[in-house]
């Protein structure tokens, strides 16, 4: 399994390609940091910082003035006169010890005339190019900083991807331990069985019970995690809970919905606020069914399933009968019967279900095991190199 990644932190090192992993852009940019410092420290941290600030300061007067101080006019003499004023003061004041202090010097001497063109400007740019190294130095060190910081997000990234990447293979080699020969049906049939009766006794709920007591219904299924049901709209929810429509069931609503203004002021106080409440939604109300209460196939671990049918089990007893009450009880019961090897039916049905033709191949052949291998000890590389304190 590789560690390398195209779109995290691939050209943060010192440009040399697409194909770095994070790791090895962050190593690259470490490097190129620590030779951009050995460089400077050749020199003098001090000289060269000092040597590239008379540099930006000498071309900055350069580029102030090459429009200005080229050509034959008044205007142009005077910027002339400026410029080789503030020049000449900048070199008198640089140390004689300034490395490449000589640079200056010609640079000084190419715009040292009475009229000065662009090709002086180029010529005295071209003087300063001894001295410009060192703001090139700092300059380097600025970008490898900097690749750093663009390296440690991309290593970040990776590390998220690998928390992702790894449960992943791990669920695989779980599956992998399956006995794809276990009688799942021993499962799947109680459980097919409540979901056919909660889906029936739902429908029926939905043909009995006035739209506010559905309604109540879905308000507390607020506080319940696996009853996921969708909440009404704010202004459905208070007509239904305000108005005397709010009596008739969801079919009744829906029905009157369609109905001309004239024809529905006989069952309701207002036409208007029924068909702008309830027409708009007819999709929500329609949608509201016993899918929710449902157990899915594969089901979850015996935990799991434990807690999702302690959750449905009030609202199973509001809207279904007895019968639906004791198939979800004797599904609970299952989790916890020693005879029954849940958890051995449960890998069993997550496996059968969810391992690809493509996975069971790699497990076969010992591709998933690498991989995990791979990526455990990517993520600890990558979390040792995050660890390093890297300059500010």
């Amino acid at each position: 399994m590789s560690e390398r990644v195209h779109d995290a932190g691939a050209t943060a090192g010192n440009g040399d390609g697409d194909d770095q992993s994070p790791l090895e852009a962050l190593e690259a940019a470490r490097e190129r940091f620590e030779r951009a410092e050995r460089r400077i420290d050749e020199h003098g941290g001090e000289a060269v910082a000092d040597a590239a600030e008379a540099y930006r300061e000498a071309t900055g007067l350069l580029e102030d003035y090459v429009d200005r101080a080229t050509g034959t006019g008044r205007e142009n003499f005077k910027a002339y006169v400026e410029l080789e004023g503030k020049f000449d003061s900048l070199v008198s004041s640089l140390p004689d010890d300034l490395k490449g202090r000589d640079a200056f010097e010609d640079a000084l001497d190419a715009i040292d005339k009475r009229r000065l063109s662009e090709d002086d400007f180029e010529r005295a740019n071209e003087a300063l190019d001894p001295a410009r190294q060192y703001a090139d130095m700092l300059d380097e060190r600025e970008a490898a900083r900097e690749a750093i910081d663009d390296a440690r997000t991309g290593a970040a990234k990776r590390l998220r991807e690998l928390d992702d990447e790894i449960p992943e293979r791990e669920r695989l080699l779980e599956l992998a331990t399956a006995d794809l020969e276990a009688p799942v049906e021993d499962l799947r049939d109680p459980i097919e069985a409540y979901n056919e009766l909660i889906v029936a006794a739902v429908e029926e709920y939905r043909l009995e019970a006035s739209a506010r007591e559905v309604f109540a219904l879905l308000e507390r299924s607020r506080w319940y995690p696996f009853v996921d049901y969708e909440q009404p709209p704010e202004d459905l929810a208070a007509y239904v809970d305000e108005n005397e429509a709010g009596e008739y069931t969801l079919p009744e609503l829906l029905e009157y919905a369609d109905y001309s203004r004239s024809k529905l002021e006989h069952y309701v106080d207002s036409a208007d606020e029924l068909k702008r409440r309830v027409a708009t939604q007819q999709t929500f109300l329609d949608g509201i069914d016993g899918e929710p209460l449902t157990i899915p196939w594969p089901p979850a671990e015996a935990g799991v399933l434990r807690r999702r049918t302690r959750e449905y089990r009030p609202f199973v007893e509001r809207v279904a009968g007895a019968d639906a009450v004791a198939q979800l009880r004797s599904i609970r019961r299952l989790t916890t019967d020693p005879a029954f090897e849940y958890d051995r039916l449960q890998t069993a049905a997550q496996a059968v279900t969810q391992l690809t033709a493509d996975e069971r191949e790699r497990l076969a052949d010992g591709q998933v095991a690498d991989e995990l291998e791979a990526l455990r000890a990517e993520r600890a590389r990558l979390e040792d190199a995050l660890d390093v304190d890297d300059p500010v």
